[in-house]
């Protein structure tokens, strides 16, 4: 049963769109609108868009679109309801009532939780069984506490297959939610076995509190691979979370501390560094790179320092540059990873760190240190080869007075005009900026051609009606005072592609039933990609700004061209030559 019409005005009139949006980012007033940078894809050059006329967003870049709930939808990682739920608490509202398949999808999602968490105390208690000795034995030998291991809820996976399952059925959990909960493989009761046996079990933690996926490692020499994850499920996807984010957004003084595993993040906090986070068995995603700066001003990598870690860490700064965060790197002595640095110096490890800390260099330094150790600058061949590399980096800055100080000490280094450099550095960027220009344009040539709108599949064969359908729709959302006089003179059927003549027609149904007809009244009726497609007609025509003669004259051509095809289909059914000549008279009539 769809959400009604008043609570879902209600949930717009109470959330702004330009409050909600600015919490996540950082927007400038651009005439009547406002820009930012896209939080849904890497971008130095805003793209992202929030029309006020239309209460809708779109990112000219990536294509992402719709109204406020949409944007909670992607930004949150939840489904439409409990977006809806988030902006219902965020501005007091009572949701009311629902049922059917969103009910149903809820009620899965919930599950997966009870599983979950209900899994988490199992493992807690078998690492405190005999069996599970073995694994407490290596964590206190890893230096974890009783009190560590009971704050992560760490605990221990039976090397039976068949203990899990067993106790999760006592509980009054069926196979079908073990495995929505990626916990058992198996069909129907048939060969069900738990996918964790004989590993240590680390509780992945939401931001709420609930446990929506599990790490599980090995005990040395045992079974490969040596850390396993859950795999996506309805609850929990590895790009968009950060383990112990949970415990780490909380008195981080604007600063996280990034490495690389469960151990690293657990022994910081247990030396009381709380600030530390991992990512979950993959490496750093531009998702996870713009949550981390939803948290946080400042971050630390601290990878492993073999070249696995440096890899790793210089992709980790490509992804974290763009957020706006400032960032910096430590590398611990001797190699060692978090997790070794805090056993070896035990109570001194968390001054010790923050002394690694406040020496450390920033993303820029250290990718000039790193390549610095490539070139021989005694052979004048290779200082240039440094130079040219390092007018790359300084080139990626989009910081002039970054680039000023960069180039100052790289004078100073080389002994070379900083005047010079920053000539060089002004053609790298041009250099870039062409072919950063070269691709949006063929990229935006791809995406505005017809053969590729995935959504409005008929769009290629009629062109121009498609187009002028487009405006037309986003003009009634831009100016729903007008959408009276639009619907006396042009109906749905006169569209000529079936996706516009749905909205259309939803449109007028509503118009003439007195129902909201802004895209959140939308939401309901369509997927989000379909909205995202509703948001991009909606922002083309805010560009356009079309007056009313503009949207008359849309109307012509959408009705001109439903002839045209109306004629079409008669010639090419009767291939009578009078017919022939009689549609070119109209086409010749209606030039004139």
């Amino acid at each position: 049963m769809p959400l009604p019409d008043g609570f879902i005005e209600e949930i717009k009139f109470k959330n702004d769109i330009i409050d909600v949006i600015s919490s996540y980012v950082n927007l400038k007033r651009r005439g009547r609108n406002f820009v930012g940078l896209c939080p849904f894809h890497n971008e130095k050059t805003p793209s992202f868009n929030v029309y006020l006329q239309s209460n809708s967003f779109y990112c000219f870049g990536c294509g992402v679109g719709g109204d406020i709930i949409t944007f909670i939808e992607k930004i949150e990682n939840l489904n439409y309801i409990e977006a809806v739920k988030f902006l219902a608490q965020r501005a007091g509202l009572e949701m009311p009532e629902n049922d059917g398949k969103t009910q149903e999808l809820l009620s899965i999602k919930t599950r997966i939780f009870e599983i979950n968490r209900e899994s988490a105390r199992f493992f807690y208690e078998r690492m405190y069984s005999e069996e599970g000795k073995k694994a407490l034995e290596y964590l206190k030998k890893r230096g974890l506490s009783g009190k560590i291991i009971r704050k992560f809820g760490i605990g221990y996976s039976p090397s039976t297959r068949y203990e899990l399952v067993n106790y999760l059925k006592k509980k009054g959990f069926k196979y079908e939610e073990m495995i929505n909960a990626n916990l058992v493989y198996g069909k129907n009761g048939l060969r069900i076995a738990a996918r964790f046996f004989d590993r240590i079990m680390f509780p992945i933690i939401d931001l709420r509190g609930n446990v929506i996926a599990f790490g599980g490692r090995t005990l040395p020499a045992q079974q490969k691979p040596k850390y396993l994850n859950t795999s996506d499920t309805l609850v929990f996807k590895k790009s968009l979370n950060l383990f112990s984010l949970n415990f780490a957004r909380i008195d981080n003084a604007g600063v996280l501390v990034l490495v690389e595993g469960y151990m690293d993040v657990i022994a910081l906090y247990q030396a009381g560094i709380k600030n530390a986070v991992a990512t979950l068995g993959t490496a750093l995603t531009s998702e996870q790179a713009r949550i981390i700066s939803r948290y946080a001003k400042e971050v630390i990598i601290c990878y492993d320092s073999d070249e696995a870690g440096q890899k790793a860490t210089a992709r980790a700064i490509d992804l974290l540059r763009p957020t706006g965060l400032l960032i910096k790197v430590i590398s611990l002595p001797n190699g060692k990873d978090p997790d070794e640095f805090v056993r070896h110096y035990g109570r001194d490890a968390a001054v010790r760190f923050s002394q690694l800390i406040k020496n450390s260099e920033n993303d820029v330094d250290y990718k000039l240190k790193k390549l610095a150790n490539n070139y021989n600058f005694n052979e004048s061949n290779e200082k240039v080869a440094y130079l040219r590399e390092s007018i790359k980096i300084l080139a990626s800055l989009d910081d002039l007075i970054e680039q000023e100080i960069y180039a100052g000490k790289l004078s100073e280094k080389l002994n070379v005009p900083k005047d010079a450099i920053m000539l060089q550095i002004e053609k790298e960027k041009k250099k870039k900026k062409k072919i950063i220009d070269k691709k949006h344009f063929l990229q935006v040539q791809q995406d505005l051609s017809a053969k590729n709108d995935k959504i409005n599949t008929e769009k290629f064969d009629n062109l121009r009606a498609a187009t002028a359908e487009e405006a037309i729709i986003a003009y009634i959302f831009n100016n729903p005072e007008m959408a009276g006089e639009i619907f006396s003179r042009i109906s749905s059927e006169s569209f000529c592609t079936s996706f516009n003549k749905k909205i259309y027609s939803i449109l007028e149904e509503r118009f003439k039933a007195l129902r909201p007809i802004g895209i959140i009244d939308l939401t309901q009726d369509f997927s989000s990609e379909e909205i995202a497609a509703i948001a991009a007609m909606v922002a083309r025509e805010s560009e356009r700004m079309s007056d009313k003669d503009a949207v008359l004259e849309y109307i012509d051509v959408v009705l001109f061209e439903k002839e045209k095809l109306n004629k079409n289909k008669i010639i090419s059914a009767r291939d009578d030559e009078n017919e022939i000549m009689e549609y070119m008279k109209l086409l010749r009539e209606h030039k004139k």
